[in-house]
């Protein structure tokens, strides 16, 4: 398979990976006024980059690696993500991109791990899938971490333009700017131990935790 088609289309925003469902806490944060304009936005989404790069690349990529075991791994994730919104969503996610890569590739190697996650019962929590997958597909293991952040920054600028905090060619221009820092969040944590993962944004965290508190709300977290 080739690497760079399948890369576009697992980041195609018409890919059914279930991600268009989640803010990742970016609503719960807005409506708590945590959120304020263009400025607060950006502060928001590269303290989330940053987040997703201590406390879930190194998770992608040792799914990727194989080693530890995928179980092993998702049992961390899933006792990592604490917060009761946070986990129900990663898991949400994990298994909607499973499906999604079991239909559309029609690979062995992707077959057998949906089966795998199905008789072993496991959560299924998006960064050790989204890893095990990538190795799957026979994506290197630095395209899959990339990958994986750019989704991140992606999915937050997608939220905050159907939120209406800003426009979309503002939160193009917010995109390219904010990329500018990812590669090098993978690269300082792509290698770190399993042991090293930490929660460096915790007020994220808990106002991401009372989504399901909000009087009305456009997303699932």
């Amino acid at each position: 398979m080739d690497a760079d088609w399948i890369t576009w289309q697992l980041c195609d925003s018409a890919f059914p990976a279930g991600a268009f469902a989640h803010s990742a806490g970016l609503e719960a944060a807005w409506q708590q006024g945590e959120v304020a304009g263009a400025q607060g936005l950006a502060e928001w989404i590269a303290a989330a980059l940053g987040q997703t790069a201590r406390g879930l690349i190194p998770i992608v990529a040792s799914a990727w690696a194989g080693e530890p075991p995928l179980n092993e791994v998702d049992a961390l994730c899933d006792s990592f993500l604490l917060n009761h919104v946070a986990n129900r969503a990663s898991r949400a996610q994990g298994q909607a991109l499973l499906m999604a890569c079991a239909k559309t590739f029609e690979a062995d190697a992707v077959r057998h791990l949906a089966d795998s996650v199905r008789a072993e019962r496991l959560s299924g929590h998006y960064a050790p899938v989204f890893g095990a997958v990538g190795r799957a597909l026979e994506l290197p293991r630095r395209r899959t971490c990339d990958l994986f952040m750019f989704l991140a920054l992606r999915g937050a600028v997608s939220s905050a333009v159907r939120l209406g905090i800003v426009g979309p060619l503002q939160g193009q221009n917010l995109q390219h700017r904010l990329a500018r820092q990812a590669p090098a969040a993978v690269e300082q944590c792509i290698d770190l131990p399993l042991e090293s993962i930490a929660q460096t944004a915790p007020l994220a965290d808990l106002l991401q935790g009372t989504q399901d508190r909000l009087y009305s709300r456009l997303f699932v977290s």
